[in-house]
Order: C-alpha cells, then structure tokens, then sequence
C-alpha cells in the first residue's frame, strides 16, 4: 500500500537482550546453552525477543502507510543527520528514548512501549496499536508534547556532550577523582568518586537514589533522614539541574562544602581536570560515548541552548 503522506517517519529500535546473547556465542543454541547451565530461564529471553520484534515488524508496516520509514539502530544514533522535519518513532525502553532525545534539535518524538507487561514506560505513553491514530495527529500538529531540558557539557578545547537524564564526571574506573570544582564564586578542590549532574527529568533516577542513601547514612547517624530525602524532582523543562559530589573526601588538599546544590544558566559549574589520565565525561549511563576529561580541560556545565520535546 502507498504511503498517505510524503512525510518522514524514522523508527528508532535497539538490539535485544537474546541479540546481544548470540553475538556473544554466536548461535542460537550455545546461548540458551550458556544460559540454562547457569540454571537461569532462557524461556525469558526468548519471550522478550518475540514480543519486541513483533512489535517492531507492525510498527514498521504501520507507519509505512502513513510516510516514508526508514529503521535506524540505536548504535546507528551518533553519526545520523535526522531532517527538521523527521518525526521519530522510538520503540522500545526509557533508555532508547532518552539516548535518542541527545541527538535530535527540535524533532517530535512518539514515544512507544513494545511490551506494556515488562516495561514501565515513564517516557513511552503509547502502545504498538496507538500508531495510526497518534501519527497522523503528529502530522495534523494535534497532539500535546512536553518539553525536556538537557544538561551540556562543554570543554575548553571545543568538545560538547549533552545528558538527557544525567552526566557523570569523574574517572571511568573506580580510583578517586581530582578535580577543581567551581559553582559561582565558590570554588575548592575535591577528591571524590565523581559528579552526578542530573536534569528534570532524570531526578528521578539516578539522583534518586544518592538522595536515598544520603537519607539511610543520615537516619542511621541519628538524624531526620527525611531531612536529607528532600523532594528533588524538577520539571522535565526546568532551566535548572542539580549536581551531587559521590563520596567527596576530605583532607589537607581537599575539601567538601561543595557536595550538592543547583546549576542554573546564571549559576553555571566549572571543573577543571586534575586526573592524568582515565578522566572521561559520560551522559546516560552509555559510558561508550564519552569525552576524555584529562588533566588541563575545563568543563562548564549548564542547560542545554534548545528543549527536546516527547509528544504525549
């Protein structure tokens, strides 16, 4: 059947867990092997597998009657040129839409669960069956849409890497972090396992749960642990993010007044690199994609010059 638009969809899927399986043992057989001998369920796998691939064939066959479709693979995502005017269909979990969201400017994104019974879906508020009406209403400009702001990281020598639910900096291995840590007209230097800098929409993950185990350490200690579970969800559009140091260390040449806090555009963050080597910037979790942060570079960190927008 022809298309009824001229419109272009891109339909974003990753691989799944049994994928990642067989490109590990090479065959079908010898990862269900690997699996069962370790006593777990390969069953699980298996079903996870067809559900989602399901999944993707309607998707594709239904919006193939409704423009132009081209599938690209998450690992596809870094080097893609997406048109002002794509609209991205992302199948699959909240990481997919929000490793997505990086690379895009002010493209509508249709967020879609493959598989409601496993997935909570925060950022995916449609099902597989959803796609021919919401799609259209894309194109008529007759669906809602949030905003999300993103946090940029961006280094003296020209380098930017944007976060959708957080960035880490620090050391990619677990040896202590050195760094100059400036937020305003404070600054001081700091050893510790890192900075978490996490967006609105990501203070409900990550930032979370450091909140969580502040709040456990201080309730311990005798003190209001409600105290230090402070409500920190932001907006998914607010202009600020929060930053906290994870296990600041305190000694002669290193000090930790500077653990926890709120960057803003007028209150942006400056690090500045004290780590020979190993120093890397990472957003999302995907420690893959990161920029090197050696001893010299300057980080400032702050909200990201445009807002993505999740159609809802």
């Amino acid at each position: 059947m022809e298309p009824t638009t001229e419109n272009k969809i891109i339909l974003i899927v990753r691989q799944t867990r049994l994928d990642d399986l067989i490109v590990r043992f090479n065959t079908l057989g010898q990862a269900q092997f690997y699996v069962e001998h370790l006593g777990a369920d390969f069953s699980d796998y298996q079903r996870e597998d067809d559900i989602y691939k399901a999944a993707v064939r309607q998707g594709q066959a239904t919006l193939s009657q409704l423009g132009r479709v081209q599938v690209l693979k998450r690992n596809f995502l870094p080097n893609f040129v997406f048109g002002d005017n794509d609209i991205v269909v992302v199948l699959g979990q909240d990481g997919l839409v929000a490793n997505t969201l990086k690379y895009l400017d002010r493209q509508l994104v249709v967020g879609v669960n493959p598989d409601p019974d496993r997935w909570d879906g925060v950022l995916l508020p449609f099902e597989i069956d959803d796609l021919d009406t919401i799609v259209p209403e894309v194109f008529r400009h007759q669906r809602d849409y949030k905003e999300i702001t993103l946090a940029k990281a961006q280094l003296n020598n020209g380098q930017v890497l944007y976060g959708v639910n957080d960035l880490f900096i620090g050391q990619k291995t677990h040896v202590s972090s050195r760094y100059l840590l400036e937020i305003g007209n404070k600054k001081e230097q700091q050893s510790s396992s890192g900075v978490i800098v996490s967006t609105g929409l990501g203070s409900t993950g990550w930032l979370k749960s450091i909140l969580a185990g502040a709040a456990g350490v201080a309730g311990f200690n005798g003190q209001k642990s409600n105290e230090m579970a402070m409500s920190a969800n932001l907006p998914w559009n607010s202009d600020s993010l929060y930053y906290t140091v994870r296990e600041p260390f305190a000694s002669k040449v290193s000090s930790t007044s500077l653990v926890f806090g709120k960057i803003s555009n007028n209150n942006t963050m400056k690090i500045v690199s004290q780590m020979p080597e190993h120093g890397v910037i990472f957003s999302d979790g995907i420690e893959a994609d990161f920029l090197e942060f050696n001893a010299g570079c300057c980080a400032v960190i702050s909200t990201a010059e445009r807002k993505r927008v999740l159609v809802v």
